[in-house]
């Protein structure tokens, strides 16, 4: 017998609608008021191009009449993991920080305000192609988890209406 029944089921939106669940994406959402509402700040590096590049694809491509800017700083460090018998390092950390913060354009007030951080990890065996292209392939992984931390606690934050 299954631990849920039907009648629980059905019961699951009332009790969500009574603790003051709003969905994301929905009317009142935060997701609903963010869309197409935030100007990210121009990128000047590659890990920046990438991390605008995720935050517009969740958050949606803004124009200059945009409701939010998005200030980033980003910073991140490389470590060696893996050093082989000969002393050749032959796996990599790479961290990534960004602070971030959101302001409303039109109160010229911080909404809201952090920082994210995470790693991701490549090899160096191979040929110096091969090892540029794992450091590219990180930098990429890294900004798209640090942007998805980042859009969740946006989708988190209270908002002025």
């Amino acid at each position: 017998m299954s631990l849920y029944s039907r009648r629980s089921l059905l019961a699951l939106p009332l009790a969500l609608a009574a603790c003051g669940f709003t969905p994301v994406y929905g009317i009142d959402g935060t997701g609903s008021k963010l869309r197409n509402q935030v100007l990210v700040a121009e990128p000047s590096t590659q890990a920046g191009y990438l991390l605008t590049r995720q935050l517009e694809t969740r958050l949606g491509r803004s124009d200059n009449a945009a409701r939010y800017a998005l200030d980033l700083t980003i910073d991140t460090s490389e470590e060696g993991l893996a050093i082989n018998p000969a002393g050749d390092i032959t796996r990599f950390n790479l961290i990534g920080r960004v602070d971030y913060a959101l302001r409303d354009m039109i109160a010229g007030t911080v909404v809201t305000s952090g920082k994210v951080e995470n790693f991701t990890a490549y090899s160096a065996i191979g040929t110096t192609v091969a090892a540029l292209a794992a450091e590219r392939d990180a930098i990429e992984r890294l900004m798209v988890i640090l942007g998805d931390q980042i859009t969740a606690r946006l989708f988190a934050a209270d908002l002025p209406v």
